[in-house]
């Protein structure tokens, strides 16, 4: 309450200081000589003098009664026996993302090299209910602890782990509630009952797609990989295959229950804590409050989803170049509309894949739509060589786009967990399997702004600078994670997000990385490969490089981007930076919640156990 006025009176000292030589110095000096004689305060570790004893630990797991794990990885095996048949087979399942899921020592991806590596917390509340994350936040808090938050475990960036830590584990908190007439805590009377969900914060899209699609009829915004967390992806904003028509996952956020860092349970909503609210939607996990439950918006559900797939060889590099600009120029005229999504992927070896998917058309019009593109490959036989993929361009009822039928696993369109027992609907897309058990070599990603494809000019230049990026590194075009052709309501939504307002105006995401299958440190036989990955950074670098000569002040999406992007704040969330700064303070004042490159994390050290500056 008296920071304003404390401020008006040292800026009152301030204009004075000329008149009265010394004094402003001697205001300051007491505090200077305090600031500089305190020691940074650092988080406690296992074998600390502060760490917790067994008694008190023993008092955690009787408060959250069987929640409470101590975390053995189950790579440890691994590491002591690295040729025996019980490794092999842990290396074997963990490109299975829900044995991944389901263990509570892994993470989705198991290093980034020179980076980071998964390793478990030492302890774990497995959470059922929203009294376990609050014991849990409330015991972090006390004793000083390192805590970490973790749902689907999909991080890139590596915020779903860290040693010598509690783990606050989400995954058994997966329930569906569904709404036929949902309206927000404290917003009666003000805001119009519509569809909604709840969502646990521990499910992952495949569950919410089976209960809201395929079971309800409905459509929830979601991501296009279904092992992705709920929780995660929408407080990171959240793009999925059809965001070019429903706009970002957070932007149809309508509540959040979340325990914040005083150990209380809130509800944010557009009435009720509006400024945490704001910060959830697109501000990054882990970084403002635990998030144990998400109300989403339920749109209506088309009646035909459908795909295209297929592959085009240019016959030189002259030709090649040739095909980036057809591409872009079809692109620019026919897919930047609510009906498309999904990427455009173009490689070193002058190769087009291409990847989409489309909702609000049926079969015979989306071919129409694609037709003058195939027409003008045609006239070039001799520098083209199309390749469609199983169907080509298919399409299915909306409503079994995610359902696991045998039709679809027969034919390959739907991979599922192949562990005796698992349930029937933990079923994945194949081209996402790569990611499960990933090591990362590099990873970059850059908004593309509209203009760049408007103006003849600027096409030109940005025809000429992909072109030259794919000299070095492949670059995908994710059409489906920028909203330039959005409807203005999805547009509007996202706008009151703390996104970058880059993405705004962006027609696609480009993404530029490379990874290795499972492998993991220190476990000989299956060593990542350092030197590879080493060099694969230094060609997706130049890449980037090229396509930044014609957008040098590019946004990237933080789900989705470099470990050690230079500039996080300002490539992150550009001008809501600050913004998001005062709702940690507020909410977070003493940085219980720490992420890699999350809100307020700089006031850290790398690992989150040191304070470096105080809030």
């Amino acid at each position: 309450m008296n920071e304003l006025p404390t401020r008006r009176r040292l800026l009152h000292i301030a204009a004075a200081a000329p008149l009265f030589p010394g004094t402003w110095f001697s205001l300051l000096a007491p505090k200077r000589a305090a600031a500089a004689a305190a020691k940074p305060r650092s988080r406690v570790r296992p074998g600390d003098p502060a760490w917790p004893s067994e008694e008190r630990w023993r008092s955690l797991g009787q408060e959250v009664q069987v929640a409470l794990i101590k975390v053995q990885s189950p790579l440890a095996g691994c590491l002591a026996a690295p040729a025996g048949p019980a490794c092999a087979q842990m290396f074997k399942m963990a490109s299975n993302p829900y044995f991944l899921g389901d263990e509570v020592g892994l993470t989705q991806t198991l290093a980034w090299v020179d980076a980071w590596t998964s390793r478990p917390s030492t302890y774990a509340v497995a959470a059922r209910t929203t009294k376990d994350v609050a014991a849990a936040v409330n015991f972090a808090r006390q004793h000083n602890l390192r805590l970490v938050v973790k749902g689907g475990g999909h991080s890139y960036q590596g915020t779903s782990n860290a040693p010598d830590s509690l783990l606050i584990w989400t995954r058994k908190m997966n329930e569906v509630t569904l709404h036929d007439a949902f309206v927000g805590t404290g917003c009666e009377g003000r805001a119009a009952p519509v569809r909604a969900a709840t969502i646990g914060a521990g499910a992952v899209w495949a569950q919410a797609y089976d209960a809201v699609s395929t079971r309800w009829g409905g459509y929830v915004q979601g991501g296009g990989c279904m092992t992705v967390g709920v929780a995660g992806l929408v407080q990171s904003g959240g793009f999925g295959s059809f965001s070019k028509a429903y706009g970002l996952a957070a932007g149809s956020l309508l509540q959040a229950e979340v325990v914040t860092a005083d150990g209380v349970v809130r509800i944010a909503n557009a009435c009720t804590n509006p400024d945490l609210f704001w910060g959830l939607k697109g501000g990054g996990g882990g970084s403002l409050a635990v998030v144990t439950r998400l109300t989403l918006r339920v749109h209506p559900l088309p009646e035909q989803f459908g795909a295209v797939d297929m592959t085009i060889k240019a016959t030189s590099a002259p030709a090649f170049r040739k095909l980036v600009g057809l591409i872009i120029d079809f692109c620019s005229q026919s897919l930047l509309n609510p009906n498309w999504g999904e990427q455009i992927r173009f490689r070193p070896e002058n190769v087009l894949k291409i990847s989409m998917v489309f909702q609000g058309l049926d079969r015979s019009r989306a071919r129409a739509v694609w037709q003058p593109f195939l027409d003008s490959l045609a006239t070039a036989p001799e520098d083209f060589k199309v390749e469609l993929g199983l169907f080509g361009i298919v399409s299915t009822s909306a409503r079994d786009f995610w359902a696991p039928t045998l039709f679809k696993k027969l034919l390959g369109f739907i991979s599922t967990d192949d562990r005796p027992g698992a349930p029937p609907g933990n079923v994945f897309w194949p081209g996402d399997q790569g990611q499960a058990g990933q090591v990362l070599h590099g990873y970059q990603s850059a908004w593309l702004p509209v203009a760049l494809v408007q103006d003849a000019q600027r096409r030109q230049a940005f025809c000429d600078a992909l072109f030259a990026a794919t000299r070095h590194w492949g670059v995908s075009l994710h059409l489906n994670k920028g909203l330039a052709g959005a409807p203005a309501d999805a547009v509007a939504a996202a706008k009151d997000t703390a996104m970058n307002p880059a993405v705004l105006d962006a027609f696609a995401l480009a993404i530029c990385g490379a990874q290795e299958p499972p492998a993991y440190p220190g476990v000989a036989g299956h060593e990542p490969n350092a030197a590879l990955a080493r060099g694969r950074v230094l060609a997706i670098q130049r890449a980037m490089d090229e396509l930044r000569k014609v957008v040098p002040n590019a946004g990237s999406y933080l789900a989705e981007s470099n470990f050690f992007e230079p500039n996080w704040q300002q490539s992150f969330w550009g001008p809501n930076y600050s913004r998001l700064l005062a709702v940690k303070a507020r909410y977070d004042p003493d940085g219980l919640f720490f992420v890699h490159h999350g809100v307020g994390s700089e006031r850290w050290s790398a690992d989150g156990f040191t304070q470096l500056a105080p809030p």
